[in-house]
């Protein structure tokens, strides 16, 4: 009877069964032990961000680092699981700095460590920029609110040039500064075919210059409305009245008529005050006098209002109404606008007239 030592060095396709026991325990410890690992080395690498990052907290840098941590312990241990096995030698398979399976399997290798490298650091660059956009919530000042996450990105996309180009070098041996300093037709020919992402590109450098609007500003352009939340490189994020979240390219943003609402000091109303045909020229007068005095005395209006008897439509006698409210809060501007509303009424009725609605009257003549 054979013994246990015996049926593991039994070979198949080059490889003892002993190998193959441990490619497949180290793939399957690599597995259950990922998550675990993953953890722990973001946790070690917390410990450097830790003075700085304790407003943002160490559970949200472990959440971002998880799982390009978790790619990359495995592909660590599929290299360790694989170093276990032999190629068997009926593939006639050639070494590995000649062009075959095995340098296409090792060059593949180099790549994805490379990109998983990549990825954790602009992860770590994430993380900085929540720690900076916390920071700059803190200020009064808006312009790094909008600052931040335009740097982040500015970062990030240096980062993944840089991460593409080790690939470029390490992975196919091409001769990165030869190769980048021979963009120059070929950059031209790019730009040509990417017009519009660098118009939305110098459209962004443009609202940091000119600073038209800032995060958090709310804004007008053409029939988009809403509150800023984000510049980027290539649009801008709107939320609008209905809680939707818009994108806007740069371009248009900085092409378009631009309202920006949160700088304006006042909110105008205007309205039309519509009286039957009952209501006889005292009354009117009063009305009119009495209201105008009322929206000049409160404390939220400008002293400009204007109450004037313009117009005699078909159905109701038209007053005009015009008054500005001191803020530019629509919460505000639609409280103190239903308080002169329930006034408006109140000073009709006391007047002894009435609101006006579309009537007709029909005359009937005796014959």
């Amino acid at each position: 009877m054979e013994s246990l030592h015996d049926i593991l060095q039994r070979t198949f396709l080059g490889n003892t069964l002993e190998s193959y026991a441990w490619f497949a325990g180290i793939i399957l410890a690599g597995l259950i032990f990922k998550k675990v690992v993953s953890k722990f080395f973001s946790g070690l690498l917390y410990r450097l961000f830790r003075r700085y990052g304790k407003h943002v907290g160490i559970e949200k840098f472990i959440s971002l680092l998880t799982k390009p941590f978790s790619v990359f312990v495995m592909l660590i241990t599929v290299y360790l699981a694989f170093n276990r096995l032999e190629y068997p030698e009926s593939w006639q398979l050639v070494p590995e700095h000649q062009f075959g399976m095995r340098m296409l399997m090792f060059r593949f290798f180099e790549a994805a460590m490379i990109v998983s490298v990549t990825w954790i650091i602009l992860r770590i660059v994430d993380f900085i920029g929540l720690v900076f956009i916390y920071r700059a919530s803190l200020t009064e000042s808006r312009l790094d609110d909008q600052l931040v996450p335009f740097a982040k990105e500015a970062v990030k996309i240096i980062l993944g040039a840089i991460g593409f180009l080790a690939v470029l070098g390490v992975v196919f041996n091409l001769d990165v500064v030869s190769l980048v300093t021979g963009l120059g037709i070929g950059g031209l020919a790019f730009a040509l075919a990417a017009k519009e992402t660098l118009e939305n590109l110098l459209g962004s450098f443009t609202i940091f210059i000119d600073k038209p609007f800032v995060v958090g500003d709310v804004v007008k352009v053409g029939s988009a409305e809403g509150t800023v939340e984000n510049i980027g490189f290539r649009s801008t994020r709107i939320r609008t009245l209905e809680k939707t979240l818009l994108t806007v390219p740069n371009k248009k943003m900085v092409d378009a008529e631009l309202d920006n609402l949160s700088e304006r000091v006042v909110r105008r109303a205007k309205f039309t005050l519509s009286l039957t045909y009952e209501t006889t020229g005292a009354q009117l007068q009063s009305i009119t006098h009495d209201l105008l005095r009322t929206l000049n005395t409160h404390p939220m209006l400008e002293h400009n209002a204007v109450v004037r008897f313009l117009d005699f439509n078909v159905s109701s006698l038209d007053i005009l109404v015009i008054y500005f409210v001191k803020t530019s809060d629509w919460e505000k501007f639609a409280e103190v606008k239903e308080e002169l509303n329930f006034r408006i009424m109140s000073l009709v009725k006391q007047h002894g007239s009435d609101f006006a609605y579309p009537t007709s009257r029909v005359l009937v003549e005796k014959s």
